[in-house]
Order: C-alpha cells, then sequence, then structure tokens
C-alpha cells in the first residue's frame, strides 16, 4: 500500500468562491481508477505555512503509477495546480516494518 500525501497553500483568498472551486476540482481525482481512501484537509496546525492537504491510498506501484499518469490527473496538474498552487509538499508513504 501506498498513501500519496501533500499539503499545500493556493494562490487564491481564503473562503473564496476560486478557493472552493480548486477544492472541489481536486476532489474529482478520487474518481480515477485505483484511488482509495481520497481525503481533502483543512490544516490547523501552526506549525507549517499549508492551508488544504489530500490524502490518498494506492494498492501497489501500478495503481500510484496509472493515477500519475492519468490524463484527469496530468489534466488537473497543468490548468489547476501549477497555476493555482502558491507552495506545496509532497509526501508518499508506505508501511515501515521494524
Amino acid at each position: 500500500m501506498i498513501r500519496h500525501t501533500v499539503a499545500f497553500r493556493l494562490k487564491h483568498p481564503s473562503g473564496s468562491a476560486m478557493e472552493q472551486d480548486f477544492l472541489r476540482a481536486a476532489c474529482e481525482l478520487a474518481k480515477i481508477e485505483g484511488v482509495r481512501k481520497f481525503e481533502c484537509l483543512r490544516q490547523t496546525s501552526r506549525k507549517n505555512p499549508f492551508t488544504f492537504g489530500l490524502s490518498m491510498e494506492f494498492a501497489d506501484e501500478a495503481a500510484y503509477a496509472f493515477y500519475s499518469e492519468h490524463p484527469e490527473h496530468t489534466a488537473f496538474v497543468k490548468e489547476r495546480w501549477i497555476p493555482e498552487v502558491e507552495e506545496f509538499m509532497e509526501l508518499d508513504y508506505v508501511a515501515h516494518a521494524p
């Protein structure tokens, strides 16, 4: 299992219609085959500059690669993410077995 997460801050004013439209568009990514446990999250900590997060899981590398290369994902990145996201941090996890 791979957990793909990204924390980000938008260029849009907080609470604006543009912010809400972006978040609605981001949630559409949950419909891509192989995406599991999709969550759109609002940051509550003051320990970092990010305001939102996306989290999702994939069964394996193949499912994650399918998502990464999917036309809906690549279009979202090009048309929405790049022009509208101010700053972000992407983290991908697998379970650690001690």
